[in-house]
């Protein structure tokens, strides 16, 4: 077990410790009364959210840093706006200002990045009979 994965459940039981001494002591004190089954529920649910932003956060912890410019040469990515010759790819999930170094390519199409200018890529098609 990571180090990440035991303080997540550590911090999560002591946020749902907060959470019923408030409700359970704190909130009578000012004569506020939650049902014990409404507390329950929002116990499950902050568990589930929990769960949730542990999960969001590993995936985005794994996933593999983008260096610079240079390190987009051979990525592959779809035309978002038609490049005639100047358009829009994403490429890695993130859109970037592309020339086609082919001519026109319709939207939808696969590229390939094969230099950049500046901050824009240069990319061609990546299957010539499209």
């Amino acid at each position: 077990m990571s180090v990440r994965l035991i303080w997540a459940i550590v911090s999560t039981l002591l946020e749902e410790a907060a959470l019923v001494a408030v409700v359970l002591w704190g909130l009578p004190q000012l004569d506020i009364h939650i049902p014990l089954a409404a507390l329950i529920a929002v116990m499950v649910a902050w568990a589930a959210f929990a769960v949730f932003i542990y999960r969001k956060g590993t995936q985005a912890l794994r996933k593999k840093p983008v260096v610079g410019l240079s390190d987009m040469v051979g990525s592959k990515g779809k035309v978002v706006n038609r490049l005639d010759p100047q358009g829009m790819v994403r490429i890695k999930g993130e859109l970037w200002e592309a020339i086609s170094v082919g001519g026109r390519v319709n939207t939808g199409k696969e590229v390939t990045v094969v230099g950049q200018d500046g901050l824009k890529l240069i990319v061609r098609r990546s299957k010539p009979d499209d």
